[in-house]
C-alpha cells in the first residue's frame, strides 16, 4: 500500500511539473495554440523517433541520439548510473550524532563505550544513504584497533527501493504500450539498474567482496586491502581496518609524503589488468576517487581501491578470451583474432574470417600507427570486443565493463605520469597472464580443476580396460558373430508369432461380436 501510494504521488509530482514544463516552454501570447499544434504533431507523426524531433526541434534529436546510443551500447548505461548516484551523494544528509549513537548501538547489539575508546559520530565521509565512521577500538580484533565503520541509512534505502519498484512498473507499462519501449528493452534496463542500486547498501556481500579481494592479493606489495572484522558486522554495518590514505589524484600529498608517481601509475595498470583478467573479480565502477594511496608507514605507497559494493565477476572463457584476443591484436594478428570471436559465439559461426579480420584491422591500425608516447591500450581494447557489431554481433557486459575500469585506471596513470607507456604496460601485463595459461602452471591449474572428476573415474579404469579387451577380442571371432546370428533368428521367431496369435485373437474377437449381434 506504501509503494502505491508512493506511485501514484511521484506520478502526480511529474505530470504536473512536466505539464509546467512544457507550457513555459511555448510562445507567451501562443502556449495554448502551441501546445495543441505540439499534441496534433505528434499524434499525426506517431511516436517515432523522427516525428519527436520535427515536434520539438531542440528536445526531440537530444532524446532520439541518447536512445540510439543507449540501443548500440547498452553497456554505457551502467556508468551513467553510477556517475550520477555519486554526483548527488554530496547532497545527502548525515544521521545526527545522536541517532548516530542509537543506531550504531542497535545493530551492534550493546553500547558503544563497551567496545570502542573512541568514536567519531560525525561522518569522515557521507554518500548516497550511506555514511562512514571512524573509531578506535577498546581491544584489538586480528592485531587491528582503527578501524572505520560503515552505516546505511535504512530508512533511505527503503524509499531508494520504492522509486526503483516505481520504475521497473513503469518500464513494463511502456513496454506494453511502446514498440519502440520494447526494442529498447527498457524493462530489463529498469532491473538491472534496480539490482545494482540495491546491492550498493548490501553490507554483507560487500564485506565478502572486501575479503576475497584480500586473497586474490595477499602478500602483494603493490596493494593493501583493509581486513574485514566480521565480528562487527551485520546487515546494516561494515567494521573493517582503517588506512590512513590520500586521495591518487592529490599530487602534492603524494609528494609531501615521497610517493614516487611513476611506479604508482604502472601499479595501477598491472592491478586493475590482473584483478579483471586474472583473478576475474574486478571493480565495475572504477574512477579516480575509488583509487586511493596508502600513507601509513607499514604500507606507505601501496594502492587502496575503495567501495568493494559495485563489483563483477568474469568467467574463464571470457577471461581467456580477452587474455589470448588482446595478445593477439597487440601481435595484429587479426585472424586468430576473427577465430575467437567466433569460436567464443560473438558472431555467427557463418561469419567468414577474413572479413572480420578485415573490420578489426580498419579500426585498430590507426592505434598502431600513431606515436607511442600517443597510443592507449583502452581505445583499442574497445574495438577488441565492439567491432563485432557490424555482423550483429556482441560480447557479455562484464566484458565491457572491464574495459572501461581498464580504461578509467589508464586515464588515471597517465594523469599521475604523463610519461607512463601505459600500452606497453597492458601488453607486457597481459602477457604475462597469458603465458602463466599456457605453460606448466596452466597445466598444473587445470589438471587440478579436473582431479576431481578423476577421482571418480580412475578407480574404475582397470574394470574398464577388462571389459573393453573382452569386448574387442569376441567383436571379430566367428563364433561370436555366429552367436549373435542365432540369437537374432530366435527373436524373428518369437516376433512372428507373437503377431499370428494377436491377429487369431483379433479376428475371433470380431466374429464374436458379430455373433452375439
Amino acid at each position: 500500500m506504501r509503494s502505491l501510494f508512493r506511485r501514484l504521488h511521484l506520478i502526480l509530482l511529474a505530470l504536473r511539473y512536466g505539464v509546467h514544463l512544457i507550457w513555459s516552454l511555448g510562445p507567451e501570447h501562443h502556449r495554448l495554440h502551441w501546445a495543441l499544434t505540439l499534441v496534433e504533431r505528434m499524434h499525426v507523426q506517431g511516436r517515432t523517433p523522427a516525428g519527436l524531433n520535427r515536434a520539438l526541434p531542440r528536445l526531440g534529436p537530444l532524446a532520439g541520439v541518447f536512445a540510439q546510443a543507449l540501443l548500440e551500447h547498452p553497456e554505457l548505461a551502467d556508468k551513467t548510473l553510477h556517475d550520477a548516484l555519486d554526483a548527488i551523494a554530496h547532497l545527502e544528509i548525515p544521521l545526527p550524532p545522536a541517532e548516530t549513537e542509537h543506531t550504531l548501538a542497535a545493530g551492534y547489539g550493546r553500547p558503544l563505550a563497551t567496545l570502542f575508546r573512541s568514536i567519531d559520530l560525525i561522518p569522515a565521509r557521507n554518500a548516497l544513504a550511506e555514511q562512514t565512521h571512524r573509531a578506535e577500538l577498546l581491544t584489538p580484533i586480528n592485531g587491528h584497533t582503527h578501524v572505520a565503520i560503515k552505516l546505511v541509512r535504512m530508512a533511505q534505502v527503503r524509499e531508494i527501493a520504492d522509486d526503483a519498484d516505481l520504475l521497473c512498473w513503469l518500464a513494463r507499462w511502456a513496454e506494453r504500450c511502446s514498440r519502440r519501449a520494447r526494442g529498447l528493452k527498457v524493462r530489463a534496463l529498469a532491473e538491472s539498474f534496480s539490482r545494482d542500486i540495491l546491492a550498493r547498501f548490501d553490507l554483507r556481500a560487500e564485506a565478502a567482496n572486501l575479503s576475497q579481494s584480500g586473497h586474490h592479493f595477499d602478500g602483494d606489495a603493490r596493494i593493501a586491502v583493509a581486513d574485514v572484522l566480521w565480528e562487527l558486522c551485520n546487515d546494516h554495518i561494515l567494521t573493517m581496518q582503517h588506512i590512513e590514505t590520500v586521495a591518487a589524484t592529490d599530487i602534492p600529498a603524494l609528494h609531501a609524503n615521497h610517493i614516487k608517481l611513476a611506479p604508482l601509475a604502472a601499479h595501477i595498470i598491472e592491478l586493475v589488468t590482473e584483478q579483471a583478467f586474472e583473478h576475474g573479480f574486478f571493480h565495475a565502477a572504477l574512477d579516480a576517487h575509488r583509487v586511493r594511496v596508502s600513507i601509513e608507514p607499514d604500507t606507505l605507497g601501496r594502492l587502496v581501491l575503495a567501495d568493494f559494493a559495485v563489483m563483477s565477476s568474469l568467467s574463464s572463457q571470457e577471461r581467456e578470451f580477452f587474455v589470448h584476443g588482446a595478445t593477439a591484436l597487440f601481435d595484429q594478428d587479426y585472424e586468430r583474432l576473427a577465430d575467437l570471436h567466433r569460436d567464443h559465439g560473438h558472431v555467427d559461426h557463418t561469419t567468414r574470417t577474413e572479413v572480420l579480420a578485415a573490420e578489426l584491422r580498419t579500426r585498430s591500425e590507426q592505434h598502431f600507427a600513431a606515436e607511442p608516447h600517443e597510443r592507449t591500450a583502452g581505445a583499442l581494447f574497445h574495438h577488441l570486443l565492439h567491432a563485432v557489431q557490424p555482423f550483429d554481433g556482441n560480447v557479455s557486459p562484464r566484458l565491457a565493463a572491464a574495459q572501461r575500469s581498464f580504461e578509467q585506471a589508464e586515464m588515471l596513470a597517465q594523469a599521475l605520469h604523463p610519461g607512463a607507456n601505459t600500452w606497453h604496460l597492458a601488453k607486457e601485463a597481459l602477457g604475462r597472464i597469458a603465458q602463466r595459461d599456457i605453460d606448466h602452471r596452466g597445466w598444473i591449474r587445470r589438471i587440478s580443476e579436473e582431479l576431481p572428476h578423476l577421482a571418480h573415474i580412475v578407480p574404475r579404469v582397470p574394470q574398464l580396460v577388462v571389459r573393453y579387451l573382452q569386448h574387442q577380442q569376441h567383436r571379430g571371432s566367428v563364433q561370436y558373430d555366429a552367436q549373435l546370428l542365432r540369437e537374432l533368428a530366435v527373436e524373428l521367431r518369437r516376433t512372428r508369432r507373437l503377431l499370428w496369435a494377436c491377429g487369431l485373437a483379433l479376428g475371433a474377437a470380431v466374429v464374436f461380436a458379430g455373433a452375439l449381434q
